[in-house]
């Protein structure tokens, strides 16, 4: 198709929408490793995970086989009010980098939510409901996943508790506030609430909170309540399979026109929006019927791929979730309170941890003041204000973009573009302000936190 045909924004008809989640786990030679049971070691069963997940949600979770999960019908409804999201061509960034590379975005922040992160909150709250059950709990760090939670939870009729880290609760007081609009309570954490929140703050005086002692607080509080159930943002297997309704569209809108990326990026914190962009291109390089290049970016305070470790770890700072073979920084370490995104979770998705591990992707950490440059310009050049956690992969695309402005080539590159930043001025103030720095943490503060990983054997 000729280059003057490609619309600026790329929309799918409703019949040309997912009607099923792609579980990219049953193209994987190597299987990411099974959850641990924190006590004994020993693989977590159904009946195990059954006691803190949702029972679909579990058995969803532990497949490795099943290729396609039907979407529900009340989801795929629910999907329609802000599916499908548009997948942009960014004429306007090209123009202005006088590249000759083809950048095209996917754009999640089409919601009220804000962020890619309601793609999977409706579908665990569903699941919730068809449960019976009262409530969920959950943890958030900058509070797009919170957000997201709340909004399918009163669309539900859910209750909704929400563990937020402590400093992105100061920083951060009107995504704070959407939440409580939506009927979810939010308490700053580590907190007094928990008794695994009032033993981290012992031990921690004056922490600014991450989100393993938030994830801590959450599980506890759905254990030690009945009707409840503990639901995450990223991270887990099904999440990523519930992210994949983004990369399935951006795949849908690209083939429509004939147009095949060369690199995919995305940004990197526990992995869901990375998961679900790249997930059915990597199944086709799994099934050796493409090849593409993914990239993830993560920042350079934060860093699990770039610096961490890949072993079995404590998935919250409590310790009392099981243990996941990841890339991880310890399930100590908390990122700098300067730390203006919410890339902050000490580990990373074990799908995505055994994919980079195996060679079928790359990672790169960028500096935060770097990030912020890059958010700017393309508020400027684009007309959409990024997320903090979506800029980190403009930096990147804007580079890849130079890149081929230097060589001559012509790539086309996808990055996912998962929200909006209006919450997060804030950080914007401080970047403008000159206030805000690139702390990364030394080597020896690494060292210290990966001396402390569970010995498994």
């Amino acid at each position: 198709m000729s280059e003057n045909k490609i619309p600026y924004k790329i929309y799918l008809e409703e019949k040309e929408m997912p009607t099923a989640w792609y579980n990219l786990r049953a193209d994987m030679k190597n299987k990411p490793a099974p959850l641990l049971n924190p006590g004994t070691h020993q693989p977590m069963t159904a009946e195990e995970l059954g006691g803190v997940f949702c029972e679909e949600l579990v058995k969803q979770e532990l497949d490795n086989d099943t290729a396609y999960f039907d979407i529900p019908e009340d989801i795929r409804n629910f999907y329609k009010m802000y599916r499908p999201s548009p997948l942009v061509r960014a004429y306007c960034l090209e123009e202005k980098l006088k590249t000759p590379a083809k950048i095209y975005y996917k754009f999640e922040g089409n919601n009220t939510s804000g962020s890619h992160k309601l793609n999977s909150a409706i579908a665990q709250a569903y699941y919730a409901k068809k449960q019976g059950l009262k409530g969920v709990t959950t943890e958030t760090g900058a509070g797009q996943w919170g957000t997201a939670l709340s909004m399918a939870c009163s669309y539900l009729g859910l209750d909704c508790k929400v563990y937020m880290v402590k400093c992105s609760y100061e920083q951060k007081p009107f995504r704070r506030e959407v939440m409580r609009t939506y009927g979810a309570s939010v308490t700053p954490s580590p907190s007094m609430e928990t008794e695994v929140g009032k033993k981290i703050l012992a031990e921690h005086p004056g922490t600014t909170g991450s989100l393993g002692c938030a994830i801590s607080e959450a599980v506890e509080k759905a254990v030690t309540n009945e009707g409840y159930r503990y639901v995450l943002g990223s991270v887990l297997n099904q999440v990523l399979l519930h992210q994949s309704v983004i990369g399935l569209e951006a795949k849908t809108a690209l083939d429509k026109y004939g147009i095949k990326p060369d690199v995919i990026i995305g940004c990197a914190g526990g992995g869901s929006n990375l998961g679900g962009l790249i997930a059915p291109f990597m199944g086709e390089k799994l099934r050796g019927e493409a090849d593409y290049q993914f990239i993830a970016v993560e920042p350079a305070s934060c860093p699990s791929f770039t610096r961490g470790t890949y072993a079995y770890d404590f998935c919250d700072t409590g310790m009392v979730c099981p243990l996941a073979k990841m890339y991880t920084l310890g399930s100590d370490f908390i990122p700098s309170a300067n730390h203006a995104g919410g890339l902050r979770y000490h580990g990373m998705s074990s799908i995505l941890s055994q994919l980079y591990n195996d060679g079928l992707m790359e990672a790169i950490s960028v500096k935060q003041t770097d990030v912020f440059e890059a958010a700017e310009y393309f508020a400027r050049v684009e007309g959409i204000l990024p997320a903090p956690e979506s800029s980190h992969a403009i930096r990147a695309a804007i580079d890849e973009a130079v890149k081929c402005r230097e060589t001559g080539e012509e790539k086309t590159i996808l990055f996912g573009l998962t929200g909006t930043g209006y919450f997060d001025m804030v950080a914007y103030e401080k970047f403008h302000d000159g206030q805000m720095d690139d702390y990364i943490p030394t080597d020896e503060e690494l060292a210290k936190y990966r001396a402390m990983l569970p010995k498994i054997d």
